[in-house]
């Protein structure tokens, strides 16, 4: 009877699991295939793992209240969104699309007038910043997915506790997974004692609840370093140290990041407002402030941002109407590569009409999920004729995009179902031809220090190498 019972719980769960994947519009094909091999493969732990981990949401009354956000911000600074006259002047008609298509999601149109300094290294980020910090006169905001208590992390802690304490207001928020430790420590309470707001993005203080009504796995991936609303830092790096004491066997972690100037600082203002918002929303819209301070010289640039409260699909979709925009070269490097299937074919069709197409990956990943899945796309990448490097000297976490010597992306964005689907990110898209060169420069840099991956090295690889990649792949949409 008790074995009777339990079958037929076993096939109801199965049942209603797999019709709630079937029925869901906003699943691709290749996802709910992994969905249901997984849930028949592994019929307890499967439902378990869908549960937690099968769909994207955090809460109706939390999207609502973000989305309303957003138009409050958007409605009471429409200056800061930019317009579509400066597309049209600015951007060139080739790379027009992608400018366009991003305004589309985010709101955030070409703004004109930035500048922007690619940053040397990390110790130069760090120097740069705090002596930023240690100038400002009105505020500082800053959102790091990961801060560490670490040479980095407690520099920028005690600039803000600086800050703050000469009549700065000073806003510090970080993700509730990702600076778990930080929302912990000594240093934060200083922070907290010495006038800095502070604030948990996404908190799992309640795990029940966060398991029970949303996903433990939904992140605010963010980078966003705000100075008197005109210094802004945009890039890869979160506030830590190369060594990366979490995983210092991958390091050094390898970042980029710009030091900005312009109205486009205003837009990453606004993006950092709607997070600090919908965790805060006592706090006044009219205290956030924004400048235009354009420069004649400056050149053409906007924020794409993402995540799981807007459009499902908007980052693959931007990508893709981005990289089909290459004319001569596309360039891109990112520390993780598990991508939908459309960019996959995307890349290739852009090798394939002769643009010269080079990827960039670290050679040892911290994920051997993620490695083994960006392998089981060498093959086909190769044969398209992408060019293939594999950094040596530490983790490239370095997040760049460079398309003709024209056009840049640099921000939090990796090539992977987490950053399209799952996490916050912030992105700035760039039209200058010197700090395109500057970036390619030091991809470039990348390059040097990397190995080359041929064809001939893939068809090496053992067979068991083979169909673990392709397995691993395979289940690349539930990861």
């Amino acid at each position: 009877m008790a074995i009777n019972i339990l079958l037929t719980v076993h096939f109801l769960l199965l049942i209603i699991i797999s019709l709630r994947v079937l029925a869901r519009h906003n699943l691709s094909s290749p996802a709910r295939l992994a969905w249901l091999v997984i849930l028949f493969i592994l019929p307890y732990i499967g439902v378990v793992i869908y549960w937690m981990f099968g769909e994207i949401h955090l809460g109706r009354n939390f999207e609502r209240e973000h989305r309303q956000i957003i138009n409050k911000l958007h409605q009471a600074n429409p200056e800061v969104l930019g317009s579509d006259a400066s597309l049209a002047a600015a951007i060139k008609p080739p790379y027009q699309a992608a400018f366009a298509y991003s305004a589309n999601v985010t709101g955030f149109h070409t703004t004109l007038g930035n500048s922007a300094e690619l940053m040397a290294n990390a110790a130069d980020t760090r120097a740069r910043m705090i002596t930023d910090f240690d100038a400002a006169t009105d505020h500082i905001h800053v959102l790091y997915y990961i801060w560490l208590i670490d040479g980095m992390g407690i520099d920028t802690a005690q600039a803000l506790i600086r800050a703050a304490k000469r009549g700065v207001t000073c806003r510090a928020m970080v993700d509730g997974m990702g600076s778990r430790k930080m929302i912990g420590s000594k240093i934060w309470q200083e922070m907290k004692a010495a006038g800095v707001q502070v604030s948990v993005a996404l908190p799992i203080s309640n795990l029940i609840k966060t398991l029970l009504f949303s996903r433990l796995d939904l992140r605010n991936h963010r980078k966003i370093t705000v100075i008197d609303g005109k210094i802004g830092y945009c890039g890869s790096r979160n506030c830590a140290d190369p060594e990366f004491q979490v995983k210092p066997k991958y390091a050094p972690w390898i970042d980029i990041m710009l030091r900005v100037e312009g109205p486009v600082v205003a837009q990453n203002q606004m993006l950092f407002a709607s997070d600090w918002l919908i965790q805060n929303p006592e706090t006044p819209l009219e205290s956030f402030k924004y400048f235009s301070d354009s420069k004649p010289e400056g050149f053409a640039a906007q924020v794409f941002s993402d995540g799981p409260t807007q459009r499902q699909g908007a980052t693959p979709q931007f990508l893709g109407a981005l990289i089909s925009q290459a004319q001569h070269t596309l360039i891109i490097s990112t520390p993780y590569f598990v991508p939908d299937y459309s960019l996959v074919s995307i890349l290739c069709a852009t090798a394939y009409r002769g643009v010269d197409v080079t990827m960039i990956f670290p050679k040892k990943n911290d994920s051997f999920v993620v490695a083994a899945t960006s392998h089981s796309y060498y093959w086909q990448l190769l044969e398209a004729g992408v060019k293939i490097y594999e950094y040596k000297p530490g983790l490239l976490h370095a997040k760049t995009l460079t398309i003709d010597g024209e056009i840049s992306l640099i921000g939090s964005t990796n090539l992977d179902l987490r950053s399209f689907d799952l996490n916050y990110e912030n992105n700035v898209l760039i039209s200058d031809k010197a700090l395109t060169a500057d970036i390619m420069e030091r991809q470039y840099q990348y390059i040097t220090a990397s190995d080359e991956v041929r064809r001939e090295h893939v068809e090496q690889w053992s067979v068991p190498y083979k169909i673990w990649n392709n397995i691993v792949a395979t289940m690349g949409p539930v990861l």
